[in-house]
């Protein structure tokens, strides 16, 4: 969706405090948002099953469920909707868990109303831009015993019975890995990394990165030869070993 006087970006913003919700929906309305506004976990569950939304914001301390817990339960259902935290917590492990979560950035109170605002169109753009970087690029990789479609974000294999595998990852897993394939065994710098896909460069989005290398290297552990190696004090590195080598 586009933030137009035709179709208006729209926003599930689940929030217990009364009046604080009520300020931040008027304020994001005057941005040109259309805004659902639920007051605890449960109703923001039922309010995200009946409409289809562009961006949700959750505070993480709730009655009934807490942000967290919702959280969870939305990635059940949508991998894709981007997920913002709104705490007056800045626990280093809160933070972590966030991130977890699936959700997308870590926003704590109080906080500057201009810049929340940029950081929702940012978390938008990426959203909307798809993948970052399609022009001239493979469309699909092999990856030892995996086949990695870009467009449609799957990753499939067959396994030792025969069948056909597949998993299809979220936007940030698949530009991750997408990053990875383009580098094709060359170090893959955070920062590089952090700015294409998360937009910035600092400590919450780079704890939100380690946590999308943990997923991946689960989903490639499927085949032993894969290996997602940390250099220290500069990124990652995807090393592939072949068969005959290993074997």
């Amino acid at each position: 969706m586009s933030e137009s006087n035709n179709t208006l970006t729209k926003l599930l913003l689940v929030e217990d405090d009364a009046n604080f919700g009520d300020v931040l929906k008027s304020y994001l309305e005057i941005n040109d948002y259309d805004v659902v506004l639920a007051s605890d976990g449960e109703e923001g569950l039922e309010a995200f099953k009946k409409g289809k939304f562009d961006l949700i914001i959750l505070d993480v301390m709730m009655p009934k469920k807490d942000g967290f817990t919702l959280a969870n339960e939305i990635r059940e259902q949508d991998k894709n909707t981007p997920i913002v935290f709104l705490t007056a917590k800045t626990l280093k492990e809160d933070v972590l868990t966030g991130f977890r979560a699936g959700g997308d950035d870590y926003i704590s109170k109080p906080f500057n109303s201009e810049e929340f605002l940029l950081r929702i169109k940012a978390i938008l753009r990426r959203t909307h831009a798809g993948s970052v970087e399609t022009a001239k690029s493979p469309e699909a990789f092999d990856l030892g015993k995996f086949h990695f479609v870009v467009k449609t974000r799957t990753l499939s294999y067959t396994d030792a019975d025969g069948k056909l595998q597949e998993r299809r990852l979220s936007p940030k897993e698949s530009q991750l890995l997408h990053l990875f394939c383009l580098k094709g065994g060359d170090v893959l710098e955070r920062s590089e990394a952090l700015v294409k896909i998360w937009g910035e460069d600092n400590y919450f989005t780079a704890r939100s990165m380690d946590v999308f290398i943990v997923k991946l290297r689960k989903y490639l552990s499927e085949d032993e030869n894969i290996e997602i190696e940390n250099i220290h004090g500069n990124g990652f590195r995807m090393l592939i070993a072949s068969r005959e080598a290993a074997s």
